[in-house]
């Protein structure tokens, strides 16, 4: 009997152990990314294996999306949705559906080569009418390709300008200057490849594709060629593809400048309306300057000093104030003080008032009274 407490303390034990086990297997999942689907190709006559991510929100939405074509996607299918995610968070780039085309080491190089007629009729007649009767798409492709695939890729978007919008090229890519005569596009097509020095075994091809462009450029062909030489060539494409993005949605996003003097060089009001009329031309959005902007050009000028740009940037933009951003204690204050230290009375008056009246009790309360007292004896 005197071991009695003890066997109820193990029985015990061991139940809640046994709970907690069962618990913990009950909210265990796996975190899944996207959807693998084995598509037999009667032009390949072989199955391929494609993983398919489709944003979050898809199943809830109606929106269609442009979709990103990765070649090797047994390698880089992740590193494009983890590029995704993390891009969007300051909605760099738009949400896409992402298709990872897999193959193997013993076969990429004959389909990216010897066999690439066939393998761009699997794509074109294939694959690409596959996702976009099964997902909804923009019918916006763009095709990501490393090393061998880089070479294939960059040839894919110069022959068939009709389906794809834009290549992203890691270690390679090729054209000749007979290609570059016959593409043929009515619209802006973009090519982005990028290499290292250290690439000892693309480079040349590289440099030598980077040359014929500069000298053959086609019109509609916008193209970028970037070095990064702390790459090697297994290390590159995940670089290649994110810098790729970014260059193919260069005008997606709001325009952020480093400093006041960018902004100047780069042509002030006549720059920022042809960017957004140029945006919204090419992704249907409203052409006017947006709110980010507004934003970020009135903190720019408060934070550098800059009072002359700043009143500019206030009476251009009267109406991003009174949205919910300046709705706040802390910006009456700070633009109160801001026209206090370069003795604009009148406007350090208007703002420490509309702080005490609206905002009474802040934390910036006795700052604002002892500046409008301030104000007040200076101004007088």
């Amino acid at each position: 009997m005197k071991n009695c407490p003890t066997k109820l303390l193990f029985i015990f034990i061991t139940c809640a152990f046994l709970s907690t086990i069962s618990l913990a297997q009950k909210n265990d999942s796996h975190i899944t990314i996207g959807k693998k689907h084995i598509i037999n190709s009667s032009v390949l006559q072989e199955e391929r294996v494609i993983q398919i991510y489709t944003p979050d929100g898809y199943s809830e939405s109606t929106q269609k999306y442009p979709v990103l074509y990765i070649l090797d996607g047994q390698q880089y299918f992740l590193s494009g949705v983890g590029l995704l995610k993390s891009m969007r968070t300051p909605r760099a780039i738009p949400e896409m559906i992402i298709v990872g085309i897999s193959d193997n080491e013993a076969s990429r190089w004959t389909w990216f080569a010897d066999k690439k007629e066939k393998f761009s009729s699997f794509l074109i007649d294939e694959l690409i009418p596959f996702i976009n009767s099964n997902y909804r798409t923009n019918k916006e492709c763009i095709i990501f390709g490393w090393e061998g695939a880089a070479y294939y890729a960059s040839e894919l978007l110069l022959k068939h300008p009709e389906v794809f919008n834009g290549a992203i090229l890691s270690n390679g890519g090729y054209a000749s200057k007979d290609m570059l005569n016959a593409f043929d596009a009515n619209k802006a097509k973009y090519l982005y490849m990028a290499n290292s020095k250290r690439d000892i075994y693309n480079i040349s091809y590289t440099q030598e594709f980077h040359e014929t462009l500069k000298k053959h450029s086609p019109e509609h062909l916008i193209w970028k060629y970037d070095l990064f030489n702390d790459e090697i060539h297994e290390s590159l494409a995940h670089l290649a593809l994110y810098k790729g993005l970014k260059f193919y949605y260069h005008n997606y996003n709001s325009l952020v400048f480093e400093s006041i003097q960018q902004y100047i060089d780069l042509g002030e009001m006549d720059y920022l309306k042809t960017y957004f009329k140029e945006r919204g031309k090419r992704f249907g959005f409203d052409s006017s300057i947006d709110n980010s902007t507004k934003n970020s050009l009135i903190w720019l000028a408060w934070n550098r000093d800059n009072f002359e740009y700043f009143k500019f940037f206030v009476n251009e933009f009267k109406d991003v104030l009174k949205t919910k951003r300046y709705d706040s204690a802390y910006w009456q204050y700070r633009f109160g003080q801001f026209y206090l230290k370069h003795k604009d009375y009148t406007n350090a008056i208007k703002y420490f008032n509309a702080g005490l009246t609206k905002y009474p009790n802040s934390r910036f309360e006795k700052q604002m009274k002892e500046g409008l007292i301030e104000a007040k004896s200076k101004k007088a």
